[in-house]
């Protein structure tokens, strides 16, 4: 039975797209030093240790159960994905420029949600896409400040991403939440840990970036620990506006941690992509 309390919900949404901003600016200024593989083990494995701590004794074999554990594996490996291609564009790109082309993915699934899950797409849908896109090239113009090599890590890691969240609401109906968060951590795991030799080179790292490694993993977990208890207070519809926080806390981070600050044309296809996504949003609110 969940409790309807929308302000304690949206809290909880803004307390967890920080965790997610903190892990995409502390991943930046690790990957500086590290590579981008292991900063992903790392972030994965220790999101699986805390899971097990804290959830293995109560919910036990719970955890694995599924109906569809070819599905839940699947879903895992594309957020494993969009981890790493995110990783490998904050390398090199801004945080905030980044972001907000990771934030085209739910104009992408709204698309794609016709012909893989039967849902009506509709001219607002298409609309709001092309407006969306009309934004993602204001930040990714040719010419412009960003690296093309970190642009295509980011529309990679934004396939992927869109792969994820369209599985995810195929799953929603049938499988338990905790056993979908859980599989990605152990998928994530299991897959760097397997190529683990491949990457483990570089320098060792000091207790302190040890320290800020394990940082990762504990971002990570909270915020998708924090997301869930979000949606037990609010509906996705109050909260899905809110989700845009994460741009905001990006571009704070970017200037205070990295001095970097978007010029105007990127300000405006940011805001491009944020007005069509909730624009989208609020007209789907309406139409249900």
């Amino acid at each position: 039975m969940h409790e309807h309390r929308p302000l304690l919900g949206i809290g909880l949404m803004l307390a967890a797209v920080m965790c997610f901003a903190a892990l995409d600016a502390t991943s930046k200024h690790l990957s500086q030093t590290f590579s981008v593989p292991l900063l992903v083990w790392a972030r994965y494995l220790f999101h699986f240790l805390l899971m097990l701590i804290f959830l293995g004794p109560r919910l036990g074999l719970g955890l694995v159960r599924t109906r569809r554990p070819v599905a839940n594996v699947f879903r895992a490996i594309m957020l494993t994905g969009v981890t790493g291609f995110a990783m490998a564009a904050f390398r090199t790109m801004p945080l905030a420029e980044t972001t907000a082309l990771l934030f085209v993915t739910p104009l992408i699934v709204a698309l794609l949600a016709g012909p893989v899950l039967g849902e009506r797409v509709g001219t607002v849908r298409w609309l709001a896409v092309l407006a969306g896109f009309c934004g993602m090239l204001l930040i990714a113009r040719p010419g412009g400040e960003l690296s093309t090599t970190g642009v295509l890590w980011t529309l990679a890691a934004a396939a992927c991403y869109t792969a994820y969240q369209l599985q995810t609401r195929q799953l929603a109906a049938t499988e338990n939440t905790w056993t979908m968060l859980f599989y990605t951590a152990l998928v994530g795991t299991v897959l760097m840990t397997l190529a683990l030799p491949l990457f483990w080179d570089g320098p060792a790292p000091t207790w302190s970036q040890i320290a800020l490694i394990c940082t990762l993993g504990l971002y990570g977990g909270s915020g998708h620990y924090l997301l869930i208890r979000a949606f037990r207070y609010a509906r996705a519809s109050t909260l899905s506006p809110f989700l845009y926080a994460q741009l905001v806390w990006a571009m704070l981070l970017g200037w205070l941690v990295y001095g970097h600050w978007p010029d105007h044309t990127s300000l405006i296809g940011m805001t491009i992509i944020a007005s069509s996504s909730l624009l989208m949003a609020a007209w789907e609110r309406r139409r249900r």
